[in-house]
């Protein structure tokens, strides 16, 4: 059961999966993109020469492009210082050129109002002549990487140097690069954001799925299959819980259904077993009285009880057999109102000294023709009363003294009743010196069927449900039997019955 403290509620794991289907992926593919940007700024900056790249520099295609003409850019403000004359080299221009056009950039060269160099494959002078401005125009300042717009139909982002030809000639350089064009390596950049977040996303879905699946749908399962083989006859199983609560509860109210179902097929083949039992036992025990009467009625027919006194003993055994199959019977009869709960009571109040005074009276004539000897002692200090069936009661007492009488073995026989004060409850102690009982057997002697002697023979007999009868009605009477003995010496049966106490009537005023 420590699992159920432990379960999460349905709705809350719901809330949870909500956002964590929200919030994971988003930081997930955070993650991804922090790492796969950081990566791919180090590859561009190595593979195109970049010095110190950023990830504003790869996510910028204008200062992207304007880093990697930077060195060009640098090398062309270097030789307008230094030495202009290479700027009108045709070859060196082309040299410079191949490079730039790696990068999707092109050089071109203006000289006054014409155009001295173009290196690019697809515009042509006249549009050059249209859209670069002209050798030193204000506007066209530029700041330390000389970098700005071109405002045509496709923008480009230009770069200018200007110096002077040999001949005086105002000249100026540009670097012209289309920023309208993505790097492959963005390009991969993005697919594989793409892809990453298609695996994030399925990732996530399959783990919310397995977390639910595995608190809902598996103890589902097992549930089914607990059902299925219940329907089968099959109670050796277990259900085990599941972090769901509401599954869990299931899980575990289910369990102790099945533990209950198979307690209670348990409790009926116990049961079976021991109304056979109580058959067998009553069977083996209402055939020797039986087979007794028959013997005694031959004898009475053939003649053989020829004198009054022979034919009295006979008549007397006849009855006693009669009275024992007779209470046989009534044990039987009272045994099924025991499992059905449908004993007659009918409780009243009983001074109990006065009781068992008549009750002993009674038991000492048959105990005298049995040769035991009953004595009885009363040492309740005042008069109690009790609320109790006296029919049952003597029940009770005639159970007790029965079973006394059948384990006897010494020559004098006694059997002792004593009433005494316990607070609250009166104590009756009914002391035998029969054979006594063994430890290992005190415990279960109110069991049902249950016998000391497991070899029955015809002088003691007995269905095994007397004391378990005397049990049950004491029960019902809010009290309890309990005994002690010792082998050899014998046995005492105690029991206690509550004493029954007027309420004065100011308290019970009091009580309201």
């Amino acid at each position: 059961m420590g699992h159920r403290n432990r379960a999460m509620k349905l709705r809350t794991r719901v809330i949870i999966s909500f956002f964590i289907t929200i919030f994971v992926p988003l930081i997930l593919c955070a993650i991804t993109f922090y790492l796969f940007s950081q990566y791919k700024v180090r590859v561009i900056g190595e593979q195109y020469g970049i010095e110190n790249p950023t990830y504003e520099m790869i996510s910028n295609n204008a200062l992207m492009l304007d880093a990697l003409t930077s060195r060009e850019y640098k090398e062309l403000l270097a030789k307008a210082q230094d030495s202009s004359a290479d700027l009108e080299d045709t070859g060196y221009l082309k040299q410079l050129n191949d490079k730039l056009l790696k990068d999707s950039s092109f050089l071109a060269v203006k000289k006054d109002d014409t155009i001295f160099f173009n290196g690019s494959e697809t515009v042509d002078d006249d549009k050059l002549l249209q859209i670069l401005p002209d050798f030193g125009e204000a506007e066209m300042e530029t700041e330390s990487e000389g970098g700005f717009y071109l405002h045509s139909d496709e923008q480009e982002l230009v770069k200018r140097v200007d110096f002077t030809f040999e001949d005086g000639s105002d000249g100026s350089v540009f670097i012209v690069t289309r920023t309208d064009q993505i790097f492959p390596q963005m390009r991969a950049l993005w697919e594989e954001m793409f892809f990453a977040t298609i695996l994030i996303l399925v990732f996530t879905s399959f783990a919310l799925s397995f977390w639910i699946y595995r608190g809902v749908v598996s103890p589902l399962e097992q549930l089914k299959k607990a059902t299925q083989n219940i329907k089968e006859g099959n109670l050796d199983f277990t259900v085990e819980g599941s972090s769901v609560k509401e599954i869990n509860d299931l899980c575990e109210d289910f369990e102790e259904m099945r533990i209950r179902l198979k307690e209670n097929a348990e409790e009926k083949v116990e049961f079976d077993k021991e109304n056979k039992e109580l058959i067998s036992n009553i069977s083996h025990d209402l055939k020797t009285p039986i087979t007794a009467v028959k013997g005694y009625v031959e004898g009475i027919m053939d003649g053989v009880a020829n004198t009054p006194e022979k034919m009295d003993k006979y008549i007397r055994t006849i009855y006693n057999k009669a009275n024992e199959m007779d209470r046989l019977i009534n044990e039987l009869t009272f045994y099924s109102k025991i499992d059905t709960n449908r004993i007659p009571y009918t409780f009243a109040k009983i001074p109990i000294a006065d009781y068992f005074e008549d009750c002993v009276e009674e038991l000492s004539l048959d105990l005298e023709a049995q040769g035991v000897d009953l004595t009885y002692f009363n040492y309740l200090q005042d008069a109690p009363i009790v609320i109790a069936d006296a029919e049952q009661l003597k029940r009770v007492i005639n159970n007790i003294v029965s079973n006394s009488i059948k384990y006897m073995d010494k020559p004098h026989k006694v059997i002792n009743i004593r009433l005494r004060d316990v607070g609250d409850f009166v104590q009756v102690e009914i002391e035998d010196n029969g054979k006594g009982i063994a430890n290992k057997d005190l415990v279960k002697i109110f069991d049902r069927f249950y016998r000391t002697d497991a070899s029955r023979n015809s002088t003691r007999g007995g269905s095994g449900i007397g004391l378990s009868i005397v049990k049950k009605i004491l029960e019902d009477h809010g009290g309890k039997v309990w005994a002690t003995s010792k082998e050899g010496v014998g046995t005492t049966m105690y029991f206690v019955l509550r004493k029954y106490q007027e309420v004065p009537i100011n308290e019970q005023n009091t009580d309201r």
